[in-house]
């Protein structure tokens, strides 16, 4: 148990959606918000995506897409199915055929874009081939590609035409009896699509897909990331996040634990709270915390390390997390332990100490926890 409180002004009240499968993960509902990538390799080539899919799944994706443009890749989706430690949602554009054979090869889900999907027959198919095979469905609205009538008719990509280009697809969907849908509205834009979600969120119980498409690098996209789906966070809009990087499949993964985390609605591994250093450090803070986030990066048990320079913070901060060091002077700071003076320890000695004390706490936990199961 981190030593964090729920407090009253912490509490965020989720928006009540139906609940859906993708494969065995639940998606809405009272379910955890999932976290989702998406791989970039070529998805005809089974084992690099495989690969990348593996080492998503290990830093803590949910469910990761892999897109499918051709028949090839769809050849390959069977053997990254099988063989994948989650869901694998397949990424469908222009040719609804190669959802037909995704939902074949195993595909937990289909991706499906109305705005270049097709007619309404193309999406019976789609449809009929995710009831034979037990696919959920995700209606995918991006404001980049919208249906050629609702931009004659709103005359550019807004909120009330990306609404509407979802709530006509979810009716196509219902009307071919299929309810196993989530639903995103996603723009470059953050203001467009934090409107356009706020009104999705308003029009339906569907689950809700969050993301800012073709955010950025990852600096830049972290932060329009982090402003655009936060803020819905925050007011409770969201069943599963995909952040959106020009970068590595695993950054995305950890920019979306951080943005739930700073929330409060999803903990994975060590939340490390660490001051930006001054003259008054007693060690050299930066690279402290880049050497501890390393050596931490196995850890999967929810807790909070304080890495903090000097005494003007450091106690105070300590006392809100469940290992803390705060730098004092002769080459030396304090150890504490849930939220007290522990004992002190040598500045050289003190990565390698605070990596074997977490360490022993995850142990801990995971055998109080193994030994309630049973």
């Amino acid at each position: 148990m981190s030593l964090n409180p729920i407090r009253p002004w912490r509490n965020i009240e989720r928006r009540k959606s139906r609940q859906i499968m993708v494969g065995k993960v639940p998606v809405g509902g009272d379910a955890p918000i999932t976290v989702q990538t998406m791989t970039n390799t070529d998805s005809s080539d089974a084992r690099a995506t495989l690969a990348q899919v593996i080492r998503a799944a290990d830093a803590g994706a949910d469910i990761v897409r892999v897109s499918t443009p051709d028949e090839a890749s769809t050849q390959a989706l069977r053997e990254i199915c099988r063989e994948s430690p989650v869901p694998i949602v397949a990424d469908i554009h222009f040719h609804y055929k190669r959802a037909i054979e995704a939902a074949e090869a195993g595909a937990a889900c289909l991706r499906i874009n109305p705005g270049n999907i097709g007619d309404a027959k193309r999406v019976a198919e789609v449809v009929r081939a995710a009831k034979d095979h037990g696919c959920s469905i995700r209606i995918g609205v991006n404001a980049g590609s919208l249906e050629r009538h609702l931009l004659e008719k709103y005359g550019e990509p807004c909120p009330d035409a990306m609404v509407e280009s979802g709530l006509d697809h979810i009716k196509l969907l219902q009307d071919n009896d299929f309810h196993e849908f989530k639903i995103s509205v996603k723009a470059s834009d953050v203001f467009l699509s934090a409107a356009a979600y706020q009104q999705l969120a308003a029009a339906t119980d569907a689950p809700i897909h969050l993301g800012i498409t073709e955010a950025g690098g990852l600096t830049s996209g972290t932060v329009k990331s982090a402003i655009g789906l936060g803020s819905l966070l925050w007011f409770g809009i969201g069943d599963t996040i995909r952040v959106s990087l020009s970068a590595d499949p695993v950054a995305e993964v950890k920019v979306g634990y951080e943005i739930l985390k700073s929330l409060g609605l999803r903990t994975r591994g060590v939340q490390i709270i660490s001051c930006p250093s001054c003259a008054r450090q007693g060690f050299d803070v930066i690279k402290t915390v880049e050497k501890l986030e390393e050596r931490l990066e196995h850890i999967k048990t929810p807790m909070s390390l304080s890495i903090i320079g000097c005494v003007v913070n450091g106690p105070g901060e300590a006392l809100m997390t469940d290992i803390g060091f705060t730098g004092g002077g002769a080459g030396k700071g304090m150890v504490y332990m849930a939220g007290k003076q522990d004992h002190t320890m040598t500045n050289d000695r003190m990565i390698d100490h605070i990596v074997e004390l977490v360490e022993a706490r995850a142990a801990k936990i995971a055998a109080e926890e193994a030994q309630a199961a049973e």
